[in-house]
């Protein structure tokens, strides 16, 4: 598939279709998406495409749930719309994934994260253009010419943990990826905590 526009799934997805999961984090991850949708931060954009996605790392493994491609435009989402995501390569740019629905296509970019930090155990992707704006080289922020979902994006990502404190901010810009910020932690309160804070410090009205 042609590396083009947001929205677009840009690995190569190995989707083993699957009933929905049954695990004891989906409360959680259902929780924060939902209220992350009702402030706007999650969301679908005038042309119809999605934005923002959430995700958890099941104990200490490489696996994670995340919420599915395309489901930014409901309000509400339901275990139908979680996918796991059970093995990938970052360097390879592909994932497989199992269960009801494809993985966001934002998924590389956790897996990356997760494979790099052992301590982060959720992730938060939203997408605000005035937030994105003021917090631009004010927190870590990736090269604006590295475009989301490839294995540079990983790269330039690893680059902040290095050179820029990124474990210690816990939030970075996407520079390359017009509106999109996200935020991490031991858990989706502490992540999703790390963006209600950044909203109120630059407000969007």
């Amino acid at each position: 598939m042609t590396m083009i526009d947001e929205g677009v799934i840009k690995y190569q997805c190995n989707w083993i279709e699957a009933e929905p999961l049954a695990s004891p984090v989906l409360a959680e991850l259902m929780y924060w998406r939902d209220r992350l949708y009702s402030l706007g931060l999650i969301g679908v954009y005038d042309n119809g495409i999605g934005f923002g996605n959430i995700s958890v790392r099941l104990g200490n493994s490489g696996e994670f749930i995340i919420t599915g491609t395309q489901t930014g435009h409901l309000a509400h989402l339901t275990p139908q719309h979680y996918t796991l995501v059970s093995d990938f390569s970052w360097q390879e740019n592909w994932i497989t994934c199992r269960g009801p629905i494809q993985a966001s296509s934002e998924a590389l970019t956790h897996a990356a994260i997760y494979s790099h930090q052992p301590q982060i155990k959720a992730i938060a992707h939203v997408h605000n253009p005035q937030i994105w704006q003021q917090l631009m080289f004010k927190v870590p922020t990736t090269n604006p010419n590295v475009p989301y979902g490839t294995p540079q994006m990983a790269e330039e990502m690893f680059r902040l943990f290095a050179q820029e404190n990124l474990a210690d901010h816990q939030i970075l810009v996407m520079g390359g990826h017009q509106d999109g910020f996200l935020s991490f932690g031991q858990n989706l309160t502490e992540a999703g905590e790390i963006l209600l804070q950044s909203v109120n410090i630059y407000p969007t009205t």
